[in-house]
């Protein structure tokens, strides 16, 4: 009777030509259930899965092959950005004006704490008919880690759309200092823009501490300035920031801290210049791509992540969300089904030689044999030899 070997140790030309990942399902299936995974709650895509393609499966499935693609797509990237950094390549060819924007917001994990995900979006200006900037063909990359992390993992998107090659670049940020050190190590060469709605919020506050919150002097204030504030230059709204009245310690604390920041950044708030420029103001874009790329998925009604599981999502996310899956999966199909079968050789490897090992020990725990006399010594019978136990038949 011929035995038939274990299962999963032969060689299966047709997997290869099917693209089969040797886990039970189509890749037509696989694809469904990473994307699906990336999009929705992997107890809602079981469902879907039944629903729609009549196929059982379990959440936990979901999860794992989502979590399994997504660290392909996360590895994929990772290679590349050591490949950009350590050969130069010369830069993509991207749109010839750009917005830049990154912003960071926070994730809850397992253990009850909160972490920051940063996002960067890229996308290119143009004018609309009415002369306003409007942003389009906008592409995402986030990553939960350090903002020293993030500012080099963002080499990969910006030298995607040829960021450093553009004739112009708007980086529309507020001001945290790792925003302006992500924009120095990027695009070194943009134009620094203080997000409006962020700046404008110095005004609210030192007016409501001046007159007191939403009263009948702060709205007249407010109706007039904020407008100003865009068409004319910041050292006629620093001056009117100037003039308001300090009724307690706290209102001038409030004022002086408006005053401070925003002169500081007198450069980046020239925003009646920005906008004859064509150039955006807000930073909006980034704020909208917190909201679809991370929010959506990772901040539903009682998530809470392991952290090690957000880089393989958001990689997975950035890429849907950036219309970029279908130039995208094809190579990651192909690197997971290579990085599964060099896992099952390890595995096989890791087997034999434990088979080996086993062999080995059982070997050295055997009783060791006395050694036998010798039967045969120059061509005649030892006393040892058999023949002797049998001379009392011959004698008789």
């Amino acid at each position: 009777m011929s035995s038939v070997p274990p299962a999963g140790r032969g060689f299966f030309p047709l997997d290869e030509q099917l693209g089969l990942l040797a886990c039970g399902y189509s890749p037509v299936l696989v694809e469904a259930m990473v994307r699906l995974g990336a999009r929705l709650p992997f107890a809602v895509v079981a469902e879907e899965m039944a629903r729609l393609f009549g196929v059982s499966v379990s959440p936990d499935t979901v999860r794992r092959l989502t979590e399994e693609a997504g660290a392909v797509q996360a590895g994929i990237e990772q290679r590349e950005l050591e490949r950009v950094e350590h050969d130069a390549p010369a830069e993509v060819a991207g749109p010839a004006v750009q917005q830049v924007s990154a912003d960071g917001c926070m994730i809850s994990l397992n253990d009850g704490r909160w972490t920051e995900v940063r996002t960067i979006a890229i996308g290119q200006i143009t004018e609309q008919e009415d002369g306003e900037p409007t942003v389009h063909d906008i592409s995402y990359f986030s990553r939960h880690g350090s903002a020293d992390a993030f500012i080099r993992q963002a080499t990969l998107p910006t030298h995607e759309r040829g960021t450093r090659q553009a004739d112009t670049v708007a980086a529309v940020m507020d001001g945290a200092s790792w925003l302006q050190e992500l924009i120095s190590e990027q695009c070194p060469a943009a134009i620094r823009i203080l997000d409006f709605p962020h700046a404008a919020g110095y005004l609210h506050s030192a007016a409501d501490a001046a007159f007191g919150a939403e009263s009948s002097e702060a709205a007249p204030w407010l109706d007039e300035w904020v407008p100003r504030f865009k068409t004319e230059e910041p050292e006629v709204t620093l001056m009117a920031l100037r003039a308001l009245p300090t009724p307690t310690a706290e209102a001038a604390t409030v004022k002086g801290t408006a005053i401070r920041y925003l002169g500081s950044r007198k450069e980046q708030i020239r925003y009646a210049q920005f906008r004859e420029q064509g150039l955006p103001i807000g930073s909006g874009m980034v704020e909208s791509a917190g909201k679809l790329v991370v929010e959506a998925r990772l901040k539903g009604s009682g998530m809470h992540w392991a952290a090690r599981h957000l880089n393989p999502l958001l990689a997975l996310r950035s890429r849907l969300c950036s219309g970029q899956w279908d130039r995208s999966w094809p190579s990651l199909q192909q690197r997971w089904r290579h990085e599964k079968r060099e896992r099952q050789r390890q595995q096989r490897r890791a087997r034999q030689a434990q088979r080996v090992s086993e062999m080995a020990v059982a070997e050295t725990d055997l009783p060791p044999t006395e050694p036998r006399e010798k039967t045969i010594r120059d061509g005649r019978p030892t006393p040892a030899h058999p023949w002797y136990g049998h001379r009392d038949i011959y004698a008789a």
